[in-house]
């Protein structure tokens, strides 16, 4: 059935309606599967009839659809070939065509497609682009710079390759001199507009892509076509650093064209005395003079902050390589440096201060340390402590004078001169703290001519005690706190701690914000033994008021939006929760009521990946510390909440929950699954439940924690098949394949034999077709692991003569090759002391009761074997890239969102011995074949004596005498 262009039109304006947007998105995705949906979204972006926003919103689906649809994990082409090759000859064109914001959106399809296409299935694509360019014509140049600028800016993360370097130079070959051709004609245009804004305007857009792409270009290796021109290209990036025109001006909030372009010209600059300084070096002065002069009559309007950042960040390059540095070697010139450039950038202007006031939350994403924020002061601060690396005592001595020439300020009049103090703080922290901070202990090494904790008692802490502080210093006090947090020891923590705490209650939304980030990274720190430098006895006491004020804080305006606004709040009401551990059972009712109301709230609007991260955690840790003693209540609070976050197809929710299922299952161990979980089975193995990449991680945790108390209800309703079915789709899949894999281990240790009798040939014939067709390191590894877990499971009627008789229904005597040159080798390099011990059962039982080894492999397989089990007693894992390690058991720090899947650290389950009865495992080893030598009359001591030599004779006998 045909795509109706008119509906998917009309369904996408009602995406833009709250009331709309559920009902039609249902629609768009049910039309995705029709032949020619992707052309029908192009066609209404690029039909004028349809409203701007119309035309927006079927960009931004296609360019989600093409994310999603464009290849699968092999790279072939999941669209028709028709179709692909149309969207191919159609998007460059589009781009030329098409406003600037839905150019943008199609330029994020392009780079996808890119991904897998470019260049060699996409060989076309450079000489299309060269063949659009003209010389005058800014508006179809600027849609070919765009689409460029798509597909280049994917190299520079990039590892160095030779694919990769392949692809640049198939790029510079076609496209370097007609792009420096079109920088040449864009300068002799504007040169010739400067009486029209407007043509200036255009221009100056094409300018900035120019430079953008120069950049890309050159991220990996400088093009020997720019090498050529680097005199000329030098004057042209010299020529528009300068350039001055009241008409490209910004307004005071937002930069103009003027200041993206300087920006640019900066981050090039940055790029070249990186990594091309001896062939720059000739024409980096002028750039050095051009940056001071700028930077020491610069206004401080907002609208310079990105430029101004980037010309420090330049000069802080510069200030890397010792022989420019020298040029800074005097106290003059640093004096000079500290007052002109660095003070006036690190200083306090209006402009912070209204933000600190008017949006809080921004004001602290952007001067919270690890931001990504190009701010004015975090890039003053970056130049002072390059200078400092270079010259340390002399910049102490400099900077040290206008420290204690701001407290002096500061002194006379503490009222009306607190900026004063704002900027001391902030001058002594960048000359204090040496090195990168890390997340999780802040500044480790500090500078030895400055003592700062001295500083901190002298100049500091009063703010910490003073009610009447201004709100800003109270904030410096806490940030001074939270830098330097390694500094303090224990006994000293015992008297910052509750300062911190009292905070919370602050009115000011800042100021309690930065006492949650700064108690969240103090209960977080670790002494040398990794031990916590604040006890957790120290803080159970607290912790009931400290967790009420926090939900307080998170709750006080209900809508969604802001509910969910702060997620450092939440951060910390989670880092509270992990530190207090059972302790919280006294007031679960409290903190789960919170917890399922905020639910509730934020699932209307989720908005805020970081606040819901960190509240699913705290939901994870409260399962983890509270299930074992409170299951029911667990479940009965939590359980319907989620499933109507299910039911309201929630997508960004769904992985967390299955998550939190699966651990509420694991808090509770023994006996059967709650009525909840039976019906839950039936919609889990649903295969529309798996379509959603983001939800089968998930899904495959819940299935293997369900499993082991669930078989026999799966079983007696028939329900085995769609289990199997599930592991078909999954190892198929080269992401998937652990999660496939850790699926069959459980299928297989939960059920009995005879309930998997009909599929244990599909089953082997799956795992053997991916190994033929696509083996993976890892797959290769997980089949190893399968393998000894069967071959150990001989009480449940599997062992290895049942994995050989079952291999030989698939193929005869494809076991051999598959042992030897498989198992064998990779038994070795297992690493996980449950999968050794699994191995070590498994070899044993070949050697003890395989009748199979002893018929059919008596030749070299039980000699291997037998090589293999002492190798696994005897020596060390070998260090394999594929075989998973332990998952450590420690607490949720730093991580990134935006993700498919999120792992909820608190919901992850510690490895489970296979085989607790086994514990001595030497000694189990050794009984175990004394007693089938005297089962099958001394048969095993023949062996050793026919197939081993004499050392392998000594090492078995050994463990054989225990």
């Amino acid at each position: 059935m045909a795509v109706d262009i008119q509906q998917v039109g009309a369904q996408l304006e009602a995406t833009l309606l709250p009331s709309q947007q559920r009902q039609a998105e249902i629609y768009l995705k049910e039309q995705e599967t029709k032949p020619g949906f992707s052309l029908a979204l192009l066609q209404i972006v690029t039909t004028d009839s349809y409203p701007l926003a119309t035309r927006q919103a079927s960009a931004l689906f296609f360019k989600n659809f093409i994310r999603r649809n464009w290849v699968d994990e092999d790279g072939n082409h999941m669209l028709p070939q028709a179709e692909v090759a149309t969207i191919k000859n159609e998007l460059i064109g589009l781009m030329v065509k098409v406003p600037p914001r839905i150019q943008t959106l199609l330029g994020e399809a392009i780079s996808v497609i890119a991904d897998s296409d470019f260049w060699q299935q996409w060989d076309t694509l450079v000489d299309d682009l060269v063949s659009r360019l003209t010389p005058d014509n800014p508006v179809v140049n600027n849609g070919v710079l765009q689409v460029a600028h798509s597909i280049f800016r994917r190299w520079e993360p990039l590892y160095r390759s030779d694919d990769l370097y392949t692809e640049i130079n198939h790029v510079l070959s076609k496209f370097a001199v007609p792009f420096l051709q079109l920088w040449q004609n864009t300068d002799s245009v504007i040169a010739q507009s400067q009486n029209d804004a407007q043509m200036l305007k255009t221009h100056f857009a094409t300018l900035d892509l120019v430079l953008k792409l120069m950049y890309d270009l050159s991220t990996h290796d400088m093009p020997p076509q720019f090498e050529e021109h680097l005199p000329a290209i030098s004057s042209l990036l010299h020529k528009y650093l300068t350039y001055e025109t009241p008409a490209l001006a910004g307004d005071d909030d937002e930069p103009g064209l003027l200041e993206v372009v300087r920006a640019d010209i900066f981050r090039v600059l940055v790029l070249y005395t990186k990594k091309y300084e001896e062939e720059f070096r000739p024409h980096l002065v002028q750039f050095i003079g051009s940056s001071w002069n700028m930077l020491t009559t610069i206004g401080p309007e907002t609208k310079y902050d990105l430029v101004v950042s980037r010309a420090l960040e330049f000069l802080t390059t510069v200030a890397s390589i010792r022989q420019h540095a020298e040029n800074f070697n005097s106290a003059d010139v640093l004096g000079q440096v500290t007052e002109k450039v660095v003070i006036p950038n690190l200083s306090l202007r209006e402009s912070d201060i209204e933000l600190f006031e008017d949006e809080p939350i921004e004001f602290i994403r952007r001067d919270l340390e690890g931001s990504d924020e190009d701010t004015r002061r975090r890039a003053a601060t970056g130049f002072l402590k390059k200078l400092m690396e270079q010259f340390e005592k002399p910049v102490t001595d400099v900077v040290m004078r206008y420290v204690d020439h701001f407290l002096a300020e500061y002194a006379k009049d503490r009222k009306s001169n607190w900026k004063a103090k704002d900027t001391a703080v902030h001058l002594f922290s960048s000359i204090a703290a040496k090195g990168t901070a890390t997340a999780a202990k802040g500044v480790l090494s500090v500078n030895t001519n400055i003592n700062v904790l001295d500083f901190f008692q002298n100049n500091i802490a009063g703010d910490l005690t003073n009610a009447d502080a201004e709100p800003l210093l109270k904030v410096d006090a806490i940030k001074y706190l939270y830098i330097f947090r390694s500094l303090l020891s224990a006994e000293q923590w015992i008297g910052a701690f509750p300062l911190l705490v009292q905070h919370l209650n602050n009115s000011n939304y800042v100021v309690y914000t930065y006492a949650a980030i700064a108690v969240d990274r103090a209960l977080y720190l670790t002494d040398e033994q990794r031990q916590p430098v604040i006890a957790r006895e120290s803080i159970v006491p607290l912790s009931k008021d400290l967790l009420q004020h926090l939900f307080k804080l998170i709750t006080k305006d209900s809508k969604p939006e802001k509910v969910q606004e702060n997620e450092f709040l939440m951060k910390c009401v989670m880092r509270v929760l992990v530190v207090i551990r059972d302790a919280v059972t006294p007031m679960l009712d409290m903190v789960l009521t919170q917890l399922v109301n905020i639910t509730k709230v934020i699932r209307h609007n989720p908005s805020n990946p970081g606040f819901c991260y960190y509240h699913f955690e705290s939901v994870g840790a409260l399962i983890r510390f509270a299930g074992p003693s409170q299951p029911e209540k667990l479940e009965s609070a939590l359980f319907p909440t989620f499933m109507e976050v299910l039911q309201s197809d929630i997508e960004d929710f769904a992985p967390y929950i299955f998550q939190l299922f699966a651990a509420l299952i694991a808090a509770q161990p023994a006996g059967a699954l709650s009525q909840n979980f039976q019906n839950l089975v039936q919609p889990v193995l649903t295969p529309r439940m798996w379509e959603s990449k983001g939800n089968v991680p998930a899904l495959a945790r819940l299935l293997c924690t369900l499993l082991p108390r669930g078989a026999e209800q799966i079983a007696a309703a028939n329900q085995t098949e769609a289990l199997l079915v599930i592991f078909q789709k999954l190892v198929s899949s080269k992401a998937y394949e652990g999660h496939a894999m850790d699926l069959l281990e459980t299928i297989v240790s939960s059920f009995p034999a005879t309930a998997l009798e009909n599929y244990w040939v599909p089953m082997i014939t799956l795992m053997l077709t991916r190994l033929s067709n696509s083996k993976t390191e890892n797959f290769e590894m997980r089949f190893v692991r399968f393998y000894h877990l069967v071959s150990a499971s001989v009480d449940k009627g599997l062992g290895a003569d049942f994995f050989i008789s079952t291999a030989d229904r698939v193929q005869e005597n494809v076991f051999t090759p598959i042992y030897t040159s498989m198992i064998v080798p990779n038994t070795q390099k297992l690493s996980r002391p449950h999968d050794r011990k699994t191995a070590v059962i498994s070899l044993t039982r070949t050697l003890a009761d395989s009748q199979a080894f002893v018929d059919r492999y008596a030749k070299r397989g039980w000699t291997i074997t037998c090589q293999a089990l002492l190798q696994l007693l005897i020596n060390p894992p070998i260090a394999s890239s594929a075989d998973d390690s332990i998952i450590e058991d420690r607490d949720v720090d730093e991580l990134g969102f935006g993700a498919a899947f999120t792992q909820l650290n608190t919901c992850k389950q510690p490895p489970q011995d296979p085989w607790p009865e086994v514990q001595d495992v030497k000694a189990w080893v050794g009984t175990t074949l004394r007693e089938a030598d005297q089962r099958h009359s001394g048969r095993i001591g023949q062996f050793v004596n026919e197939k081993l030599d004499a050392q392998g004779q000594a090492a078995l006998g050994q463990v054989m005498a225990g």
